[in-house]
């Protein structure tokens, strides 16, 4: 058995301040009550919320603070992500601290939540490292995980617990949790899907096993998870397959197919073409046809001032 503790922290997020003290707050809390935790997941860009105006050059401010963290309780974190600015542009990267205090590595979110996301560059790299005589671990971020070829490639890269921060905040998020549930078994790993709430998302985070099995799921409000889990789930799985049955990740190794659309195939991706820009739909727009252009929108209207009143009358 190889018995691993890890805590998500879905906490209450602001995009208005700085939200580094309460993260450690809470993160000193979940330590006294809960000291054999190992490691700690915060969700996406939880240091700043989602204001690209807070973009730093890393190493930064905000990945200082979180490497104190790491290093006053002597644990793994992840700092969920924080905007980095490189070369004049933005990237949504996550950084893997170590108990020391060091960082590890750091990951640059390949798929920004395009078209709402325009200003944020993608990354091209996997991430992958490993926890010495623990197992390897896989990150991706938020949207990432809506392209199963991210979660399969660092399951390809023997990743065995992929940690996935998030701040989902839309109505899409029963279906991410989908998605969470199918990449675990998918993949056969465990999943650690750890969302904020208010500014930060509405909650709802989930810890995935590797059968698909959904091992604890937040409500919407603050929540420490703390939970031990067993890597030795995942080899197991691996080795004789999904409850005992299933075997996809060997199925896709001995795969003959040639997935032609990955390769550049004019032809394969002749359909994905007329599917037109990746662009924010605008008002009355329609598959196929082009929104009415020519009239730009003015300011918004100023807000009326509220009403004054009545002269003896008290509110």
């Amino acid at each position: 058995m190889k018995p691993f503790a890890i805590a998500g922290l879905q906490l209450q997020i602001t995009a208005t301040q700085d939200n580094l003290p309460h993260l450690a707050a809470r993160l000193n809390y979940l330590m006294q009550v809960f000291p054999w935790v190992q490691m700690v997941v915060f969700s996406e860009l939880a240091a700043y919320g989602a204001w690209t105006g807070k973009a730093e050059a890393l190493p930064g401010h905000a990945e200082k603070v979180f490497q104190d963290m790491a290093a006053y309780h002597k644990l793994w974190l992840v700092n969920g992500s924080v905007f980095e600015l490189k070369d004049g542009k933005t990237f949504n990267t996550a950084s893997v601290i170590g108990p020391d205090g060091a960082v590890v590595t750091r990951y640059r979110k390949m798929f920004p939540f395009q078209p709402y996301e325009m200003d944020v560059q993608p990354g091209d790299a996997f991430c992958v490292f490993d926890v010495p005589d623990v197992g390897r671990f896989g990150l991706s971020i938020c949207y990432d995980i809506w392209f199963p070829e991210t979660s399969r490639t660092l399951a390809a890269m023997g990743a065995e617990i992929l940690l996935h921060p998030t701040m989902t905040a839309t109505i899409d998020r029963d279906v991410e949790l989908s998605m969470v549930r199918s990449t675990a078994a998918t993949n056969q790993c465990f999943v650690i899907d750890v969302n904020g709430v208010g500014d930060g998302g509405i909650g709802r985070s989930s810890i995935v096993g590797p059968a698909g099995d959904v091992l604890h799921q937040a409500g919407s409000s603050e929540e420490l998870i703390p939970i031990e889990i067993n890597l030795d789930r995942v080899r197991r799985s691996r080795e004789v397959g999904v409850r005992g049955l299933g075997q996809p990740l060997k199925s896709f190794r001995d795969c003959k197919v040639p997935f032609t659309i990955y390769q550049g195939d004019p032809k394969a991706q002749q359909y994905l073409h007329t599917l037109g820009p990746l662009a924010k739909p605008q008002r009355g727009s329609r598959a196929g046809i082009e929104p009415s252009t020519g009239v730009q929108p003015g300011p918004p209207p100023a807000v009326p001032a509220a009403p004054q009143p009545l002269p003896g009358v008290t509110q």
